[in-house]
């Protein structure tokens, strides 16, 4: 695959291990051609099913032969450091050598399928490998399927490929992350904490770094033009074309002249370019005579502080915010740029986690306000019904949001949030007539600027999710699968014009268990670790769990069903009744995948 122009090096690989009985003179010739047919049963699987970023199928790469020793486990080791894999999936149908064909690589997510047949004892070999990888302290994801195959049987069962995927697309996030940069611009916004970077973190947990730019770049990059000019003509046409603006709710007084409005159009427009410039860089400014300026910083995800440092002079970050995060802009549809609002790099983060898992675009919002439906009642007169008869959450970032958010997009009838690859023309143009551009509102944004204004379509199935940090205990992930809901219109402008109504809208109701947090809707709100989460089309929250299993990050609350859990086989190690209080226990004793 040639390199990948947004990031620097290739994209990581699947690397796949076929393992053997390694007794010759008839023991292992009579199984190698079904142990390598299952490894290349497993690639064929993973590449239908499990993309890139881009669109593109996952590459896979099986060892050059089976492997029955140390010798062969070397030589796959060798050639997966120089293909540049990044996650190891070993396949068996019979007993192998368990210490001596195990994946040593202890920075690399591993899994093993062991064929569940009874002339060849391939799960037994599973059981004594993940033994080995346990007392070795390698987590490694046991693959057993429940029920039994005919040996030479090369269907892959349904609960196998569900494991497989699932693994490999945790696997394939935590490889893409690897040694990729969360770009800060700016500092700590507002006192929000989740502002404040923790490089110990991105480096232990992660394998990132951390890089940093002075909000005052954006000044200096204006002023001296360090931009494509002519991207930026045509990015400044497209948005005037496209892009409509909606009412001032600025009070006289506080109004900007239609002059300082077109000149925020003009400095939004060029934020945009240039924060997407320090996140990736651009070719174009090396031709300019900017070099160093051209390198960009290899980030992956960045974020901007905005208030009140930046806001209070210049136009807000909403418009840079929004376009970036979305799935096109005025050169098309394209993948997004994950950006955080006010700089808070831990929603940051549990953007990129949900962006990696399904390549869509991913929703920054505020978890603003629970409505139980008594309140609902008095204020508006009107009794919640449907999904939302037990309460709503309000979510609502202040003034972006990416415009993939509207749920304009369409398969089957239905609203969902596509890959940028799937994109159509028509669903670009929806979203674009289904948002305002509203002068952002001067008591907040005294630079003025232009927030985002749309409401999110009821029907979609969502997760959000949140990352938080607690002293002397770590990182820990949360997790709330449910449904957007519609409010009658008239609800929805009441209950919006108690907050900002220019800003974006998405009405949530999550999933409810009658147990713990997700006893009922108040209860998720009030459980919620912090300001901000981040809102993915569909429910993710088994793939957050197994890709927060790899990451060694513990998950303190989710409503996912007990049988889609899918973490490494030491976990039961740490008891198999309280499954959340083993998975603390677990992130623990192994520790941070990087230290």
């Amino acid at each position: 695959m040639a390199k990948d122009p947004r990031y620097v090096g290739n994209l990581p690989k699947i690397g796949i291990r076929p393992t053997i009985d390694g007794r010759r003179k008839g023991v292992r010739e009579s199984l190698e051609e079904t142990t390598m047919n299952m490894a290349k049963a497993v690639a064929k699987l993973l590449e239908e099913n499990v993309f890139y970023y881009n669109g593109q199928p996952v590459e896979c790469v099986i060892a050059d032969t089976c492997i029955g020793g140390v010798k062969e486990a070397a030589e796959a080791a060798e050639k997966f450091a120089r293909e540049g894999v990044g996650v190891s999936i070993t396949v068996t149908p019979c007993w192998c050598y368990g210490t001596e064909t195990m994946d040593m690589d202890p920075h690399i997510p591993k899994a093993v399928w062991g064929f569940n047949g009874t002339e060849r004892p391939g799960a037994v070999y599973l059981a004594a490998v993940l033994a080995g990888y346990n007392q070795k302290g390698l987590p490694a994801f046991g693959i057993y399927g429940k029920d039994v195959q005919d040996a030479g049987d090369t269907n892959i069962p349904e609960d196998v490929k569900e494991k497989l995927i699932r693994f490999a697309k945790a696997g394939l996030a935590v490889a893409m992350m690897k040694g990729k940069s969360y770009l800060s611009i700016g500092s700590v916004s507002m006192g929000i904490a989740g502002s404040v970077v923790q490089e110990d973190f991105f480096q232990n947990y992660l394998g990132m770094r951390n890089e940093y730019v002075d909000m005052s770049e954006f000044v200096r990059r204006i002023e001296l033009e360090i931009y494509d000019k002519e991207e930026y003509e045509r990015a400044l046409k497209w948005v005037k074309e496209n892009c409509k603006v909606g009412p001032d709710n600025n009070r006289d007084d506080f109004k900007r002249t239609e002059e300082q409005k077109e000149k925020d159009w003009e400095i939004s427009v060029k934020m945009a370019l240039i924060a997407r410039d320090l996140m990736v860089g651009n070719k174009k400014l090396e031709e300019m005579g900017y070099g160093e300026e051209a390198l960009g910083r290899n980030a992956i995800v960045a974020g901007f502080q905005g208030q009140r440092q930046w806001t209070d002079y210049f136009p807000n970050g909403d418009f840079m915010e929004t376009i970036l995060n979305s799935s096109f802009d005025w050169n098309g549809k394209r993948a997004p740029y994950i950006f955080a609002t006010e700089n808070d790099n831990l929603n940051g983060i549990s953007m990129l986690f949900g962006y990696l898992l399904t390549n869509t675009a991913q929703i920054f919002a505020d978890v603003r306000t629970y409505w139980s439906p008594e309140a609902v009642k008095r204020v508006t007169g009107y009794t919640l019904e449907g999904r939302a008869a037990n309460g709503i959450i309000h979510l609502i970032n202040s003034g972006a949001a990416a415009l993939d958010g509207t749920g304009e997009q369409t398969k089957d009838g239905k609203p969902v949030i596509k890959p940028y690859y799937e994109l159509t023309d028509e669903d670009i143009k929806k979203c674009l007539e289904a948002t305002q551009f509203r002068p952002a509102s001067t008591e907040y944004f005294r630079g003025g600027g232009y927030s985002t204004d749309f409401l999110t379509k009821g029907g979609m199935p969502v997760t959000i999710s949140r990352l938080n940090i607690v002293k002397g205990l770590g990182p820990v992930l949360q997790i709330a699968e449910g449904y957007t809901v519609d409010l009658p219109e008239e609800v929805h402008d009441v209950l919006d014009k108690r907050t900002d109504p220019t800003w974006p809208t998405t009405w949530f109701v999550p999933n409810l268990t009658g147990e713990g947090a997700f006893k009922d809707v108040y209860s998720v709100m009030n459980n919620w670790g912090a300001n901000h989460c981040s809102i993915s089309y569909g429910h993710i929250g088994a793939d957050l769990i197994t890709l927060a299993s790899i990451l060694r990050i513990p998950v303190n609350m989710h409503n996912v069903p007990e049988e889609k859990i899918f973490r490494p086989d030491a976990w039961s190690m740490f008891g198999t009744k309280d499954l959340e209080g083993a998975d603390y226990r677990a992130c623990k004793n192994f520790g941070p995948i990087y230290k």
